[in-house]
């Protein structure tokens, strides 16, 4: 269900954006990340990352696949899944543990789509012709409410 549309007009937007998600994450909860190349995940995952554990410098996983973060009370898995070759693939970087007990922020989520829970709030980004991006938001109407409070939408 489309839960909302949001123009971003610029890179810190972008990261702004991935930061207002950050305070309302839990344990559980998927965070698919889609859209072409350049189209701005990696940059809302890392001001999501940033205010989520306070960190400084968030590699992007392109070639490790997974890199993980913490709070004081969770742990957040940010995968990449560009590179992964075959979707099983994704149980040997850990997936099954952070389905089970932590926080899922995946970028091409499409990689693994028959093995994704159902529920997640999905984040489609769009290269605009004028310039920005927009952003289409996605997910069960529990999400709306919890963006809602988020100041999101």
């Amino acid at each position: 269900m489309r839960l909302a549309s949001i123009f971003l007009p610029d890179e810190n937007a972008t990261a702004q954006f991935g930061a207002g998600l950050a305070a309302g994450l839990q344990t559980g909860d998927i965070i698919c990340l889609e859209g072409p190349l350049g189209a701005g995940k990696t940059v809302c995952a890392r001001g999501l990352i940033k205010a989520f554990c306070g960190a400084r410098d968030v590699p992007s996983p392109t070639f490790t696949l997974v890199e993980t973060y913490k709070n004081t009370d969770a742990a957040l898995w940010h995968f990449d899944l560009y590179r992964l070759e075959r979707a099983h693939d994704v149980w040997e970087l850990g997936f099954e543990d952070a389905l089970a007990d932590g926080i899922c922020l995946i970028e091409w989520p499409d990689r693994i789509e028959g093995l994704l829970p159902s529920g997640p709030l999905r984040l489609v980004f769009h290269i605009e012709q004028s310039g920005g991006r927009r952003v289409d938001i996605e997910g069960p109407e529990i999400w709306r409410k919890r963006l809602q409070a988020a100041g999101l939408i």
